[in-house]
């Protein structure tokens, strides 16, 4: 290795491998001028600092089909809880009047999503906490203002939903969103928000039309926003013993493909745990609903040891 003195520019040859630390700063003496100088002999090495951990994106899963009666609501409570169950941060938001998923989680909300919506309460006093993992945006009759309200918007109606729930996304890692049927304001406001569709279809031949329509319905939407998708078609109230069911079944594999679920067999426990305030993992754990809402869990996360 080769040092030049700043003084007088003389070149001096050294042996590196004398030399224990090349990186520390050293004193020399120039042999031409006599004068002292500093000299590195190697720059140190610098550690890169690690980037700090991205939490990721949280998903918004809305469930919903025009067509009621086809368990929109027990798999919105499901799917919500199972989630929360596996581990994840969870918030179901229940947008129909009824209000029917504080039913079954078996609570009775002092606020709903309404007041979050018009601001009369903050977040902390109207979410609440109904299982370990998961909390709940409680819905009701109030609602019924909030689609008033959105009429009277003259611009940005749409985003109403999105602005009140947006804020609150960070806390979770997912957030389920069950709706009405129909097609109203407020669901609009839902796939105006929302960035997955769930959409469960009994199996019959009403369901397969109401899924058709709902379907060209969300190509309407997606021609102004293009970030809402419909990811999974879930079949429910599946019955092996009626020969329409699996017909009705198989001609969604051949449309849908890879969207499709794993069915939901029918299952008296379903029906009966919303009497019980209890989720199905709750109320029957070891039954076929049980085992098929573990299921769409899986499909949902991508996670196939779930549960096992």
């Amino acid at each position: 290795m080769v040092i030049t003195c700043p003084y007088c520019n003389k070149k001096h040859a050294l042996d590196e491998n004398r030399v224990a630390d090349p990186s520390a700063i050293r004193n020399a003496r120039c042999r031409g001028c006599g004068k002292v100088f500093q000299v590195t002999l190697a720059e140190p090495v610098k550690k890169e600092e690690a980037p700090a951990a991205k939490k990721a994106t949280t998903r918004a899963i809305g469930v919903s089909l025009s067509k009621g009666g086809v368990g929109k609501t027990t798999t919105a409570v499901n799917l919500a809880a199972g989630l929360a169950l596996a581990g994840y941060k969870v918030l179901l938001v229940d947008t129909d009047t009824q209000g029917q998923a504080s039913f079954m989680l078996g609570v009775t909300p002092k606020a709903t999503l309404t007041e979050l919506v018009t601001g009369e309460l903050p977040a902390a006093d109207v979410v609440m906490e109904v299982r370990d993992r998961l909390w709940l945006l409680a819905g009701g009759k109030s609602l019924a203002g909030i689609k008033r309200l959105i009429d009277r918007k003259d611009f940005g109606g749409e985003l109403t939903l999105k602005e009140a729930l947006e804020p609150l996304e960070s806390d979770y890692d997912y957030v389920v969103v069950d709706t009405s049927p129909g097609w109203d304001p407020l669901t609009v406001n839902v796939l105006f928000y929302v960035r997955e569709l769930l959409t469960p279809v009994s199996l019959e031949v009403l369901s397969l039309q109401g899924l058709s329509e709902f379907i060209k319905s969300i190509a309407a939407i997606r021609k102004y926003r293009k970030d809402v998708a419909l990811k999974y078609i879930l079949p429910t109230f599946h019955d092996k013993r009626i020969k329409q069911t699996t017909e009705i079944l198989d001609k969604i594999e051949k449309i849908y493909g890879s969207r499709l679920c794993a069915p939901i067999r029918y299952n008296v426990r379903l029906s009966e745990s919303p009497a019980y305030g209890k989720t199905i993992y709750e109320y029957a754990p070891g039954c076929n609903g049980a085992q098929d809402y573990r299921e769409l869990i899986r499909k949902v996360t991508g996670n196939s040891k779930l549960f096992t």
